[in-house]
Parts: structure tokens; C-alpha cells; sequence
């Protein structure tokens, strides 16, 4: 499930996003700011350097996020809908950058051939037995990014991480 990306000044070495999502005549806004990610010992394939670090979804004021839940409930393949929260919090995660200069594949994976401008990246959200997994990619250069399924056992655990925040 595709959004709009837009570049902010992030602070301590921080990686920011602004996520722009309308549909319906409701927009959704939300930032996603990365932490400095740190290369694993562990190699994906020769292709792929992973690092991995942490950060958070952060809420935005004013954001309408009721038709983008909808949707990545479909796009997470969730059972339940989940509602905004009344009380907006930030979402802490750790991620797995699993690929960069990357091209999209017309069915939705990723490659290196031949490289292009997106960043694939694992996102975990919640702690122990309550964890769940998704993919974000970002491709700056295009300022779009994109949620996807891992496996759609996480589906609600995901989506209620992220009503916490969108």
C-alpha cells in the first residue's frame, strides 16, 4: 500500500520521513524517524548487507487516518478494524534495512538487477509473543513509500500497533 514521502530535518543523526497518505478526501500524516542502523554479521544472500536499528512512527495533529486503517487492514491482511486512538502516542520499532538501491519487480518484490532507489526494510512492532512484522520500503528519490504483509499471522498485531499512532 503505496503513500506520499517527504524529507524532514532529523536530529542526532536521525532519518526522518513525513507519510502523506489521502484517499477519500481524508488525509493521514505521520513521521517516521530512523535511528543510526548498525551492519549485522548476518549477510541475506551476497547481494544483501543487513543493518538494523531502531525507531518510531510518530503521530502528526490535525491527521485523518480512518480510510488509510482501512486499507492497510486489507494491504496486512487483518481480521479486526481498528480505530484511531483518541489519545495518539508514538510507536517504537526496531528495523532490518534488508536491501538499498533496490528495484520493484511489476509484482511487488525487490532486486538488485537492476539497482534502483528503494530501501526494503523489516519493521518489528510490540515486544515478545505480541510481536509482529511488516515490511516499509522508501524510495526517496520517487518520495513514495510503501507497507506491506510479512505474514498475515501478524495482521492485527500490526495494524493495532499502528492505530496507536496514524
Amino acid at each position: 500500500m503505496a503513500f506520499e514521502l517527504e524529507p524532514l530535518q532529523g536530529a542526532n543523526g536521525s532519518q526522518e520521513w513525513l507519510g502523506i497518505y489521502a484517499s477519500q478526501g481524508r488525509v493521514a500524516r505521520f513521521i517516521i524517524a530512523f535511528g543510526p542502523a548498525t551492519a549485522s554479521d548476518i549477510k541475506a544472500g551476497q547481494d544483501f548487507n543487513i543493518k538494523s536499528g531502531e525507531g518510531r512512527f510518530i503521530p502528526e495533529a490535525g491527521s485523518d487516518s480512518s480510510v488509510l486503517l482501512a486499507d492497510l487492514r486489507k494491504a496486512l491482511q487483518a481480521k479486526t478494524q481498528h480505530q484511531p486512538a483518541p489519545a495518539k502516542t508514538s510507536v517504537v520499532f526496531t528495523f532490518a534495512n534488508i536491501g538499498e538501491n533496490l528495484s520493484q519487480a511489476p509484482g511487488g518484490g525487490f532486486g538488485t538487477k537492476p539497482p534502483g532507489n528503494w530501501t526494503a526494510l523489516k519493521i518489528f512492532l510490540g515486544e515478545g509473543d505480541q510481536e509482529g512484522e511488516m515490511f516499509l520500503n522508501l524510495n526517496p528519490k520517487a518520495r513514495k513509500g510503501q507497507f506491506s504483509m510479512k505474514d498475515p499471522d501478524y495482521g492485527d498485531l500490526v495494524l493495532g500497533e499502528l492505530a496507536k499512532v496514524l
